[in-house]
């Protein structure tokens, strides 16, 4: 979650909704048009977009107001709505304000006159590419379903060439969590991003309808139940979701090579995350905070949800339209539901040695039950104890050398 001085709230924007060029396999928010209440895909009017902006910018008391555009695929509003954005920031900036851009992008209809655009105004770029060709077109394709790796490296780049910041944000899935290095080593070495992002893909088969706490606990596996993994003819997660085990085995092995050839040198967020909290901040991952319920998303007709993983309508807290945007953000709802992260927690969690690095993780991927049938276990527990138990020894002694100020570190063995 990005930092706001003041309220510290942040929102998400969707200003196409779920519209998108692409197909991507595994893709949450394209079925989001599908369900009652929530907005067609289609361009975010002028009214809405200008409301938003003056109520966001009015909403933080000073320092940075960060802006962060996504989708579905905000690019396919043409450049022209953003230089509207970036019109209307200035209008409506206050004395001594900073207003920060970032646009996560598929890429594919990037070209030159964007990409001077994004320059010129210092937008930081989130490039969805999920590794080497072979890799990148198993499921990111077009709706004709045509790959798609040509022209995200090509976008990749004319961002380096014009000098945008970017970011490389690798989902990962069953498939590609068990090419740890191969993904890393592109991402890090051919396509030359200092940047990188790993999201897994954790499905649920009736997320398209429902939200996580609707379902019926007695209806979800058991942890170490073979349903609980993606491939089992009966199991809850969709095909391409990713292996709690292979997350694991993905995250340690890209540790250790960040570890070895680039710490200091490229940012992993899980990695600089670990870091930082074994330093005593707390997580700027809304995911591994205590609580949750400050990153918010806008949909394109100026609703408010709890969450871009909870764009449901029983998460629907208001209108921007129709309501303060400052006054939604705290809401005894919305604050109930940040809350919930931890007070939800089972047992299992609340004894575990990683409690505080993790938190019990994201609440949309909490529906497993522990071995005690008590539910609220987060999907990919396994993964993440594996990660935990391999890193932190090593982190903590990345610490002590950033306290005692004695880099460069000792190759791994």
């Amino acid at each position: 979650m990005a930092k706001q001085g003041g309220s510290r709230f942040h929102v998400m924007i969707k200003p196409a909704g779920s519209a998108c060029n692409l197909a991507c396999a595994y893709c949450f928010y394209l079925s989001k048009a599908s369900l009652e209440g929530v907005p067609a895909p289609r361009r975010m009017s002028d009214e809405v977009l200008t409301e938003f902006i003056r109520q966001y910018i009015e909403s933080v008391t000073g320092g940075e107001v960060i802006f962060s555009w996504q989708g579905g695929e905000p690019t396919t509003l043409g450049l022209d709505f953003f230089r509207k954005v970036v019109a209307l920031q200035a209008q409506f900036a206050k004395p001594g304000q900073t207003i920060l851009n970032d646009l996560q992008t598929n890429g594919t209809l990037l070209d030159e006159e964007w990409c001077k655009f994004l320059k010129q105004n210092q937008f930081l770029v989130g490039l969805s590419i999920d590794g080497p060709k072979e890799i990148h077109d198993r499921y990111r394709v077009t709706k004709s379903g045509d790959p798609t790796f040509a022209k995200v490296f090509a976008a990749a780049r004319m961002l380096k060439s014009h000098g945008v910041s970017f970011n490389a944000m690798a989902c990962i899935n069953r498939h590609n969590a068990r090419r740890p290095l191969d993904v890393y080593r592109f991402l890090r070495r051919e396509l030359g991003a200092d940047r990188l992002q790993f999201i897994p893909i954790v499905e649920h088969k009736d997320f398209e309808q429902r939200a996580p706490q609707s379902w019926d606990p007695a209806t979800l596996p058991r942890d170490g139940d073979p349903r609980a993994r993606p491939g089992h003819p009966e199991s809850v997660v969709t095909d391409w979701s990713v292996d709690p085990e292979d997350w694991g085995y993905f995250l340690c092995k890209t540790f250790d090579e960040w570890r070895n050839r680039d710490i200091g040198k490229v940012f992993v967020n899980h990695f600089e995350t670990l870091v930082a909290q074994h330093m005593g901040h707390p997580s700027q991952i809304c995911v591994y905070s205590e609580f949750c319920g400050k990153g918010m998303a806008l949909e394109n007709d100026g609703s408010l949800y709890t969450c871009d993983h909870y764009v449901y309508p029983e998460y629907c807290l208001g209108n921007v339209m129709k309501a303060p945007l400052g006054e939604m953000a705290l809401l005894r709802a919305q604050v109930k539901f940040g809350y919930a992260k931890h007070e939800t927690l089972p047992a299992q969690c609340r004894q575990c040695p990683f409690l505080s690095d993790c938190w019990g993780e994201c609440p949309k991927s909490r529906f497993i039950r522990t071995a005690d049938g008590e539910p609220g276990l987060n999907y990919l527990c396994r993964g993440f104890k594996q990660f935990f138990a391999h890193a932190i020894p090593e982190v903590d002694r990345i610490v002590k050398c950033l306290q005692r100020q004695t880099p460069p570190f000792p190759r791994l063995v």
